[in-house]
This record gives C-alpha cells, structure tokens and sequence, in this order.
C-alpha cells in the first residue's frame, strides 16, 4: 500500500516538476527553520521552491486533500519560529519568486512578488524618485513577503510607519487551495472589510501572499544624523521620552548599548569604540534650515536627560557607519552565542522604566542582556547571549525571556512590536490578550483555513493542532 505522504509528494512532483521539490535531509533541514534561537522545529516531507501563483496553488490544493500542514517562508530571516517546519508537513519556500511586475510613478506604487528582497525594491524604485520606506534590519536579506507576514517595521518606522501602512492589495492563496486578490490600488476604498490589513501579520497562518502591491514615497532629502552618548540605557531611555514630550518625531531614534557596538567592531573592524554605555542615533530629514533646527532640539532633549555628549554628525561616513553597526548588531552577538531575541513595545513614556526593568531581570537569572532599539516607538530589542552549551544559562536566558514579555505587558505593551509571534511569543500573547480576544482569533484562523493547514501551531493554539 502506497504510503500517503508519497502519494502527496508525487502529486505535488507532477504539479510543479520534481527539479523544485527538495527531499534531501541536508538540504530540507536548512531551509525548515528560521534564526529564532530554540523555537522547536519538525522534519518536513519535502521543501517546495515555488516559482508562481500556479505552483503555490497546486501545492496548497494537494496537501489540503491531504491534510498535510503547509508552512511557506521567505529567506528565514525570522526571529520568532514562525517560519519553521511542521513535523511531516510541505515547507513552500517563496524565495524563487523574485520579479518587480511593476513600477508606477504616477500612481506611486509598486507591484512585486513576495521574494524580492527589500532593499532590492528599495534600489529599483529609488531610480524613480521614489522610495519604500518600511526597513528592517534585515532589509538587505529580508523579503517582502517575509515583512508581509510579520508586518515588519524597522529604524524609519517611528516618522514613517510599518509595512501595514504600505501594502494597498494582495494576492492571496487560501488554504483552500483558492487564488484572491484583495485591496485595492486607489488612493482611498473602503468596500468591505480589511481584509488586507488582516492578512499583513498573520505569519501565513490565514493565507499564502503570491503578490504585493505596495504603496511608495518620494524620496526624501538627505537626512541629518545627531548622536548622544549616555552613561546608562536609563538614561538613554529618559532622552527618549524627552525627544517625544517635545513634539519632535525623527525620522530614526535608534539605541544601540556598548555590548553591541563592542561586538560590531570585534567583527568589523569599524573604529566604532566609545567612551559610553549607550547610544542613540537619530536621524532628521526636513529640507534645509527646518531640519537643522530639529536637529539642534533632539541635542537639546540628549543634553537635557544627561547625556555625557551629543551633536550633530559633520562626518556623512561616521553618521552611515553608526548605522550601519545598529544593523550588524544582531548578527555580530550570535558569534559570541546562541542569542534569544526579544521584541517588546512599550508606550515612549515607559521606555526608561523598561530598559531599568531589563537590567534587573539580566541581575535576577545571571543572564548577560545586550540591548538595541527603535527606540523612538518604544519597540526594544533585548539579546539574551548565552554561552554555546550552556545548558543552565540557556534556563536562565529562557526564564529571563518570559519575564520580559510580563514586564512589557505590565507597562501596558505589548509582547511582539514587529517580529511576530510564531512559536517563541505565543504563550505571551495568551497573557497579552483576553480570552474573548484569542476565540476571535481561533473563529478566524477556522473560517479561513477550515482544515487547518496553515503554518498550523503558529500564533494562537488551537486544540488538537501543532
């Protein structure tokens, strides 16, 4: 008797042509998990390299007759175990389905399929005048569709908003192996439900992306970058708040503490030692004399909470090397260690109390705790660093971990700002949101993937899945 998980993969072989379906151990396991330190992960059937709507339509058809768990993904730059294989599931891989369909400068828009990658879409519409503006730290690996799935945000997003805030329409395979297209690309349209705004976040668990059209802005002028160094994250924190209670919106508010910076230069050779134990980096992009003034009230703010120095950048190279460290940090901490990645968002007036919070909680379990943050929407961005083997350090980091999330909620935050929940973060959503909250959650997920196939386990548990 033919086995069933063979009958699926000679189906989905006939549907797509075996040279995309990938069964080799080796090549399977490294692409069945995303960068999420400890996230349980399955042993999938098979990886499908998607190259269209066509193909991810047939293999989502086919695992539904079968009710095999289909779990997609990017370039698995995640953080949070969303993207990782489900035991005995398809993992399809969009990361093949590369094309910009479409550059619209009139309408400032951008037409892409789900694996361009970002600053990739960045490069091409920049030769239109025009730019998109969400940027992870992972812009230059990231996908579009992975920041589709996690509504990404990034250092822009305090002036500029998160992806959510960009994607005009979809094109969507459903769990039932159906092909929609959702939104719209008009200005403004309100018929219907967002269904959009739904599908942007929920990790594939409600719908496969196939297409994104973003919405784009014109360029903005060069920015200017003011620096502060600060003898405490407190501190740093405090300046934050000050930044906000003045009216001041920068286009960047970035935090990056010592142990990054130590780490980034260990790594990089970037000359970027300082005499500080945190430091923030903003950014202001208003023409002329108006952002120069901004500029000189953000080093007000810094002065004013106590920074031991801060200024305006007169060095463009110095101001894009700071950065350009605060976009290395992560990968510079994972040479020390494992790093357990938190992604709190707390309210701009208890940044200060949650970074003292984060300090304490490093003390209480022994755990070393770097920190880097979009500081300027309060969504910070602890590294718990555990030594490689450390089978205690790796309880403590875990235990120091949930405390976070408990602290984040407790300031009236929230336990995921832009990396999602996945698996890491779904204990801390059922303490975030209420029970009536999370039915809503499961009475959608049902209506919308009735077998359940979609990256099931993910987000919010439901009986008898993952």
């Amino acid at each position: 008797m033919t086995a069933p998980g063979s009958t699926l993969l000679a189906e989905i072989v006939d549907a797509v042509g075996a040279e995309q379906v990938v069964t080799d151990p080796v090549s399977t396991e490294a692409l069945s998990r995303d960068h999420a330190e400890w996230a349980p992960c399955g042993v999938p059937l098979a990886v499908v390299r998607a190259r269209s709507t066509a193909d991810v339509q047939a293999v989502v058809a086919a695992c539904h007759r079968h009710r095999v768990p289909v779990v997609s993904r990017g370039a698995g730059t995640g953080l949070s175990g969303g993207a990782n294989a489900v035991e005995g599931g398809v993992v399809l891989s969009l990361e093949p389905m590369r094309a910009i369909r479409e550059i619209n400068p009139l309408e400032q828009l951008a037409v892409v399929e789900p694996g361009v990658v970002n600053d990739d879409l960045r490069a091409a519409v920049a030769g239109h005048g025009l730019w998109y503006p969400p940027d992870p730290a992972s812009s230059p690996w990231s996908t579009i569709g992975g920041n589709v799935a996690t509504n990404a945000g990034g250092l822009c997003c305090v002036k500029y908003g998160v992806t959510r805030d960009y994607v005009l329409a979809l094109e969507v395979v459903t769990g039932t192996g159906a092909v929609v297209r959702l939104g719209r690309r008009t200005a403004k349209g309100v018929a219907g439900f967002d269904l959009v705004g739904l599908m942007v976040g929920s990790e594939g668990t409600l719908g496969i992306v196939t297409e994104v059209t973003v919405r784009l802005r014109p360029l903005p002028p060069a920015a200017i970058t003011v620096a502060g160094h600060f003898a405490s994250v407190v501190d740093a924190g405090a300046a934050v708040r000050a930044v906000g209670a003045a009216g001041i919106t920068p286009a960047a508010l970035e935090l990056v503490d010592r142990h990054c910076l130590e780490a980034v230069d260990a790594w990089k050779n970037m000359g970027l030692s300082v005499d500080a134990e945190a430091v923030l980096l903003a950014r202001v992009d208003e023409p002329g004399v108006t952002g120069e003034q901004v500029a000189d009230r953000i080093v007000d703010c810094f002065t004013g909470a106590g920074a031991t120095w801060a200024d305006r950048s007169t060095d463009p190279g110095e101001a894009e090397a700071l950065f350009e460290a605060r976009r290395l940090a992560y990968p510079a901490l994972e040479r020390l260690g494992p790093v357990l990645t938190e992604d709190v968002c707390v309210p701009k007036d208890h940044v200060p109390e949650m970074l003292a919070r984060i300090e304490k909680i490093a003390e209480h379990h022994d755990v070393r705790i770097a920190n880097i943050a979009h500081a300027g929407d309060g969504n910070l961005h602890p590294l718990l660093i555990t030594p490689p083997g450390d089978d205690a350090a790796r309880v403590r980091a875990q235990a120091a971990f949930e405390d976070i999330l408990d602290a984040a909620i407790g300031l009236g935050g929230t336990v995921t700002g832009e990396h999602g929940v996945g698996l890491l973060k779904r204990e801390g959503l059922e303490r975030e949101a209420s029970p009536e909250v999370l039915g809503l959650h499961r009475a959608i997920k049902r209506a919308l993937d009735p077998a359940l196939i979609l990256n099931p386990g993910k987000v919010v548990a439901i009986e008898g899945v993952g």
